[in-house]
């Protein structure tokens, strides 16, 4: 039984405490399941208490969410490769949109939130500045030429929260029946798609 904190080797400071916690709170949802992780499993996997975890992540959903943002870099990475023969603004939002709900729901840890029932808290942090972020740098790593379509850098953050809007809307309220990949394709096209038209 561990009977030092940390397993007897402390963080030097706070961002290690914390990247500590959020890699521990990974290995749990692997080994787990994203329905089982609590509190308690990260911190037995730390050799720490429940209190010095509060004390970094008030509370679970703001871990996994943690959790959900170490892994957007991958995501993104997988979904620059998706879009990659992407070169409109229409087909840019649309696949965009596609992919990530055919993904996420999989996806050990941008889905974690939603697969445990915190959609609420998942969905604010969605639509937060940093998630915009995210999404203004994933639009403008596609291959279109946005300003040739009159979407200049500085609208970028905004085309993106309302991708992650519809992203959202659809994955906490979806059709029934559910619509197929080129179904939700032809949706998006109709109604998103004269926007970016101009």
């Amino acid at each position: 039984m561990r009977t030092r904190g940390w397993d007897g080797d402390l963080p030097r400071d706070e961002t290690e405490a914390r990247g500590r916690i959020v890699a521990a709170a990974t290995r749990c949802v692997d080994q787990l399941g994203p329905t089982k992780v609590n509190i308690a499993a990260v911190a037995a996997e730390l050799g720490i208490t429940r209190q010095t975890v509060y004390r970094y992540f008030p509370s679970l959903p703001e871990l996994l969410l943690a959790v959900a943002e170490a892994g957007a870099e991958q995501f993104l990475d997988r979904m620059q490769a998706f879009v990659a023969h992407i070169s409109t603004p229409v087909e840019a939002a649309t696949e965009s949109i596609v992919f990530t709900l055919s993904t996420i729901r999989s996806e050990p840890y941008l889905g974690l939130l939603l697969q445990t029932g915190e959609n609420v808290a998942f969905s604010r942090g969605a639509t937060s500045a940093r998630a915009t972020s995210y999404g203004a740098q994933m639009l403008a790593r596609m291959p279109v030429d946005w300003p040739a379509f009159g979407i200049r850098d500085d609208e970028l953050p905004d085309l993106a929260e309302i991708i992650m809007r519809l992203t959202f809307s659809f994955l906490q309220y979806p059709a029934d029946p559910p619509h197929s990949d080129d179904e939700l394709r032809t949706l998006i096209r109709r109604w998103l798609g004269p926007a970016l038209r101009g």
